[in-house]
Parts: structure tokens; C-alpha cells; sequence
């Protein structure tokens, strides 16, 4: 796909040059979008898109294979402007075993050293997609807040890709985030209310401060709804019983506030 799409050769045989590739495309978005698109590298970044109106967008990596099992590599990811790295997509790498792998592995050395060097640098670690042994092994190894960008949860949607319920417990016991998803993989059926009942369970058990949108927006995933239509959202919460306070929380507040507290001042 890469030579299809006219990617550079540079591209075609390695996962890094194809991420530092992703984020050249999205600068030149935003060189050319004039000042309605905002890359957020840094918490000043966040304060001044948040004082605007122009769309702000953070990098982040779905699998941590672009390292290509070099250490090294995390610098070029960091230069690039990724402040997120989620360790894990749909297979097992060097780091351990993915959720939806063989292995079920958790964190292998070099996953250790990865995890401890992102957070040297102020990068946030997401867990979504990474194995329950990994996912363990990263709560006893972490100093700082951890993600699950987009997930369900068990107890509302008893399948193999939603780790059980104590783990997300124990992500948000430490300050971490739990963005729930909105395709049927994470909430078991494609309908606005199924995301509402995924929502108030998760609110229930982690607290309304722990949990956030994670939509998977634009992906392969079926969702019920896009975008523009993200008021029904907001009015279906308000119809299932949930507080004003809770809602703005849920809808943005707490990833303002977690990304304002985590990524580096400057």
C-alpha cells in the first residue's frame, strides 16, 4: 500500500520511516490549513488550541513496532512530534504479546526499557491492544497516568478484546484514562445506546474522572454515528441519568486535564 499510495522508498521496507512519514504529512495538513489545525507537542501547545478554535491533534502510535526493536529509535519518534505510544496493535512485537496475539506474553526486557524511556521523555503509554499480562506488567513498572485509548469494558461486554475489569480499576487507582469505544467490538452491538450503557457502567466503575471518549473514529471499525452527530451523544447521556459535571468530564474535560498534566511544559 505504501508504493500504491506514492510513498517515498524510504517507506517501503521500514515501520519507522513509514510513522516519522505519517507525522510529515500531518505538519504539512497543518502548515497548509491556515491555523485550523494545531499539533499539540507540548502543554503550551494545548493551552493556546484551547484558547482558539482550530482542531488540535496529538500523535500517537497504534503499536510500538515502528521502533523496530531498537531503543534509539524512540528519539526519532519523539522528534517527530508522537507524544503517545501505545505498545500493541492486532499482533505480538518486541515489547510482548498483543491482546489479540499467540503469546499472551507480558512485557519482554526490551518492553521494560521502552516503557521506562518513554516516560523519561514525558511520552503517554497506552495499553489499548496490549495483552493483560503485558498491561499488568506495565501498572508495576509505570511511574506516570497510563491510557486505554479505545476499549469496552468487560463487565458491560464480556469478549476477548475488553480485559477484565480489575485492571481497568487499577489503571484508574494510578490516574489513567479509560476511553471507551463506540463499535460493537468494544460494546457489543453498533448503537448509540449500547456506547450510553458503556459509558454510565465505566463511570461506575472507575469514577467519573477516569473515563473519556475513545471512539476509534475513521478507523475499520462500524460506529452509529460520526462526528457531526456527537450532541446525540451528549443527549442520550443526559436521558440515561448522568450529571452535567459528569458528562462534561466524560465528553473532553479529563483528557484536557490529563494531557495539560502529562505532557512536557515546552
Amino acid at each position: 500500500l505504501t508504493i500504491a499510495q506514492r510513498w517515498p522508498p524510504r517507506t517501503w521496507s521500514s515501520l519507522l520511516e513509514r510513522a516519522v512519514y505519517q507525522s510529515e504529512k500531518l505538519h504539512h495538513a497543518q502548515a497548509a490549513s491556515g491555523g485550523r489545525l494545531n499539533i499539540i507537542r507540548t502543554k503550551s501547545d494545548l493551552d493556546s488550541a484551547l484558547a482558539g478554535d482550530a482542531v488540535a491533534a496529538i500523535l500517537a502510535t497504534e503499536g510500538a513496532h515502528p521502533l523496530e526493536g531498537k531503543l534509539e529509535n524512540l528519539d526519532r519518534l519523539y522528534i517527530a512530534g508522537y507524544r503517545v505510544l501505545g505498545l500493541h496493535h492486532f499482533f505480538d512485537n518486541e515489547l510482548g504479546g498483543s491482546l489479540h496475539g499467540q503469546s499472551g506474553a507480558g512485557l519482554t526486557d526490551f518492553g521494560r526499557a521502552v516503557v521506562i524511556a518513554a516516560e523519561d521523555k514525558g511520552m503517554v503509554i497506552d495499553l489499548a491492544h496490549s495483552s493483560e499480562a503485558v498491561v499488568r506488567d506495565v501498572i508495576d513498572l509505570a511511574r506516570t497516568p497510563l491510557i486505554v485509548s479505545h476499549t469496552g469494558l468487560k463487565g458491560d461486554c464480556d469478549n476477548a478484546r475488553n480485559i477484565d475489569d480489575a485492571l481497568m480499576r487499577d489503571i484508574a487507582d494510578r490516574g489513567g484514562l479509560i476511553g471507551v469505544g463506540f463499535w460493537d467490538g468494544a460494546v457489543c452491538e453498533t448503537s448509540l445506546q449500547a456506547v450510553v450503557d458503556a459509558i454510565v457502567y465505566a463511570v461506575g466503575l472507575v469514577g467519573a474522572d477516569h473515563v473519556a471518549l475513545g471512539s476509534d473514529f475513521d478507523g475499520a471499525t462500524t460506529t452509529p454515528f460520526d462526528a457531526s452527530e456527537m450532541a446525540a451523544l451528549t443527549h442520550a447521556l443526559m436521558a440515561a441519568g448522568l450529571d452535567e459535571a459528569t458528562i462534561a468530564a466524560v465528553m473532553g474535560e479529563n483528557q484536557i486535564r490529563f494531557f495539560t498534566e502529562r505532557l512536557p511544559a515546552q
